[in-house]
């Protein structure tokens, strides 16, 4: 890959680190970073090794500052519509990765880029972190998920305000708004990040794996609906050879031994 660097250790850590690889352009996402970004999703969607993902940037300066407007300059309409087709699906992918993500955030996370670490489960952010919704000063608006996610970290008001004046708020203010969960200091993003990622994979996979499902499709539904959904994942859970294992370790007072069945 040319425009996105994926490192994997699917030993017993069982992580990825998802790096966006154009720090000349701020990282900014162009056809080639969506597309590579897309088959990297679809493709460790099924490692069935994997236990976290964590994703962010190159260079230092920012995690991603969202479409390249240079590439997208002079675009036809139809191309344009054809790049984001590509957008949507890769962004879908994320929605929907069966593990755990973490974006580690150092610099801008403006537009797309902002609207892909809020596609993530949730954010560390050094404290020279940025954040910006800045598609309608452009004349278009958030196109990556933004306009539901967004107002669902943050509340309605505040969403609003910032999608409609396209501001940047500082790591600080992110955290205390709850738009991440994180600040760290400046450098330390994917540290702190690996290391939370770690704790998880620590965890019975096929439980965190579950736990992820009910808790973002739960979102999507009435408190009944969600907690069907929970109990259905639960009683899969009853009869795996994990939670033999969780329950045994515990009364052997070591550490559990995952078969992830």
């Amino acid at each position: 890959m040319e425009t996105v660097k994926l490192d994997l250790d699917t030993g017993t850590a069982g992580l990825a680190v998802v790096t966006l690889n154009r720090p000349g352009a701020l990282n900014a996402m162009n056809t080639l970073m969506i597309k590579e970004l897309l088959s990297l999703f679809r493709e460790q969607a099924y490692n069935e090794q994997l236990r976290a993902m964590v994703i962010t940037g190159a260079g230092g300066r920012a995690f991603s500052t969202g479409g390249d407007l240079k590439e997208r300059n002079g675009m036809s309409d139809e191309q344009w519509r054809h790049q984001h087709h590509l957008i949507e699906d890769t962004f879908e992918s994320l929605w929907s990765f069966p593990v755990p993500t973490i974006a580690a955030v150092e610099g801008f996370a403006y537009a797309g880029g902002c609207e892909l670490a809020l596609g993530t489960d949730f954010i560390v952010a050094s404290e020279n972190a940025e954040f910006a919704i800045k598609e309608i000063s452009r004349g278009i608006m958030p196109g990556g998920g933004g306009m539901h996610r967004l107002p669902r970290r943050i509340g309605l008001p505040r969403a609003s305000e910032l999608i409609y004046t396209g501001r940047a708020i500082k790591a600080d203010k992110a955290c205390e708004w709850g738009l991440v969960n994180h600040v760290v200091p400046a450098g330390q993003a994917l540290k702190i990040a690996l290391e939370i990622a770690n704790e998880i994979a620590a965890n019975a996979p096929m439980a965190v794996r579950a736990a992820k499902v009910a808790l973002n499709r739960g979102m999507d539904c009435d408190s009944r609906t969600a907690y069907a959904l929970d109990i259905a994942s639960y009683n899969t859970l009853i009869g795996s050879e994990d939670r033999l294992e969780g329950i045994a370790a515990f009364n052997e007072k070591r550490k559990p031994v995952w078969k992830n069945r």
